[in-house]
């Protein structure tokens, strides 16, 4: 089988549809095309061809992921969750189903983003204490839960919380200077300081100073 020839996309000019035969087989990215060496008059076995199909599902998968990572940064366990989800079929317009992918896709592209750089927890905490809740505030027991959710070592988020510029305090004087007013019972806003992760002690400190 001989590819006839190759046609940059309308829509994406990174992408290069590929002809078989003068019949459209898949698409590559401009990259990919010079890596593999992709010309056209060139053979290539149905095996060989099934090879370059799972090259360009692998082109397509990690541009939507990089794409999402640089959305803003992610954290290992979000891109793996993401990951996931492209590996499950999925209903079409049509009312069939779209194959997922495979893990061992997923892994490839999970793993490329790593070796990039684009996907890094320490990037992804300092990102998260340094933006999350800013003006409003938010406690560091908060934080700490949070970014235990995403998957991040206790350790990393330790590290980051002790050389971030933010601290505990005037975190809860932000959330108490926008919540104080919908109390009237100081018992009430003392309950929910403490939902939100300040500790008593620091919540008596903070209300005293206004009194």
């Amino acid at each position: 089988m001989k590819i006839t020839a190759l046609k940059m996309q309308v829509r994406d000019k990174d992408r290069v549809n590929v002809f078989v035969d003068g019949k459209y087989r898949f698409s590559l990215d401009i990259t990919q095309v010079a890596e593999l060496g992709i010309k056209t008059g060139s053979e290539y076995t149905e095996e060989e061809l099934a090879e370059l199909e799972n090259e360009s599902q692998f082109g397509k998968l990690y541009t939507r992921a990089l794409e999402y990572a640089l959305t803003r940064p992610r954290s290992q366990r979000e891109m793996r969750d993401y990951l996931y989800r492209k590996t499950r079929d999925t209903p079409t317009k049509e009312g069939g189903l779209r194959k997922g992918v495979s893990k061992e896709l997923t892994d490839r592209v999970f793993d490329r983003l790593i070796a990039k750089g684009y996907v890094d927890d320490e990037k992804f905490t300092r990102f998260w204490i340094e933006n999350r809740n800013l003006r409003k505030g938010t406690s560091f027991r908060r934080l700490k839960a949070e970014l235990a959710a995403k998957g991040v070592s206790g350790g990393i988020v330790d590290e980051f919380l002790e050389k971030s510029e933010r601290q505990e305090l005037d975190e809860l004087r932000k959330v108490v200077a926008k919540k104080a007013i919908k109390y009237d019972d100081p018992q009430k806003l003392i309950g929910y300081l403490v939902r939100q992760g300040f500790r008593y002690d620091d919540i008596r400190s903070v209300l005293n100073e206004d009194a």
